[in-house]
Formats: structure tokens, C-alpha cells, sequence
């Protein structure tokens, strides 16, 4: 049984539970199975690389929109590092929103199949199975280095503390 946590997050004031571990630095990169397009991605993919990875509930959402298009821009300065965005959105919807909106340096991954990446990361919303809004920076050594759990589900993640700490691992 998957671990339940009901003091982490709200949406618009109302306690959300999230299922899975509450993360911290110093743990390891629990791995995950997301969709691009109609193939399988192991998050062990991106083993040995630093790496950012958001998870956001749904590209459609404004919040969603402006996140993914602040870190695809801020991409662009931070050499060889993996910028990874996870929804529930189905992989061909994120692939329109990634072409309307000139997403070319986050790459798009969908937990929709399984909500892999969601129990994983204890990101998972029980009362509306979708992907809460966090940033986990990873380091070359796949231990976790950065973590926020954004407390209100429509505020945007601190991008500066993210930036910072995934750019201190370069």
C-alpha cells in the first residue's frame, strides 16, 4: 500500500493527499516508467546527467503553461542539463502544446498509463489522479538534490531556487 500524505498540498485552500514518499535531498532518484508518444521512457534514462524535472497537473492549466515555457527559456543557459516536464496529459495533447508554444528544450514525458512517476515521487493526487505541482533537481550521482512540493496547487514553483540548485551541480 502506498503511502498517503494529507499535510503537503492544497488546491485553492483545500488539502489535497498525495500517495507516495515525501522526498528530500540526499535520497536516490526512485526510477519511473512515463509515455513519449507511444513508447515506454525509464527515468533511468537520464541516470548519470543533472537533471530538472517539474511535474505539473496539466499543460492546459495557465500555471502549467507559464511554468513549462519559464523553464524551457531558462534551458537554453544551462548547458547539459535534462529539463523533464510530467503530466497526466495525454503524450499527443503535450506534443501540440509543445509545438504551439515553441517548447523545444523541455522535453514532455505523460505518467497518464500507470502514474509511475506520480507514486514515485509522492506527486500523485488521490482525489483527482493527476500529477501535483513540484521541482526535483537531480545531480550526475542520481541522488536528489533539490526538492519543493508547491504548497497551494495553482502558485508557481520558486524557479530561482531551482535554477540555482541545478546550476550549482554544473
Amino acid at each position: 500500500m502506498s503511502q498517503e500524505r494529507t499535510d503537503v498540498a492544497t488546491l485553492k485552500g483545500n488539502p489535497l493527499t498525495l500517495v507516495g514518499p515525501g522526498l528530500k535531498p540526499g535520497d536516490a532518484a526512485p526510477d519511473f516508467t512515463v509515455r513519449k508518444g507511444l513508447a515506454d521512457v525509464q527515468g533511468s534514462t537520464y541516470n548519470g546527467k543533472v537533471r530538472i524535472i517539474t511535474s505539473v497537473p496539466s499543460l492546459d492549466t495557465p500555471v502549467c503553461d507559464q511554468e513549462t515555457r519559464r523553464f524551457n527559456e531558462e534551458a537554453a543557459g544551462l548547458g547539459d542539463v535534462a529539463v523533464l516536464c510530467i503530466s497526466m496529459d495525454l503524450p499527443f495533447a503535450q506534443g501540440r502544446f509543445c509545438e504551439v508554444a515553441g517548447i523545444d528544450k523541455v522535453e514532455t514525458l505523460s505518467d497518464y498509463k500507470d502514474a509511475s512517476f506520480g507514486t514515485a515521487y509522492g506527486v500523485l493526487i488521490k482525489e483527482h489522479r493527476l500529477d501535483h505541482r513540484a521541482v526535483f533537481v537531480v545531480g550526475a550521482d542520481d541522488q536528489i538534490k533539490y526538492v519543493e512540493y508547491v504548497p497551494e496547487m495553482t502558485d508557481p514553483p520558486n524557479y530561482d531556487a531551482a535554477l540555482e540548485a541545478a546550476r550549482a551541480l554544473l
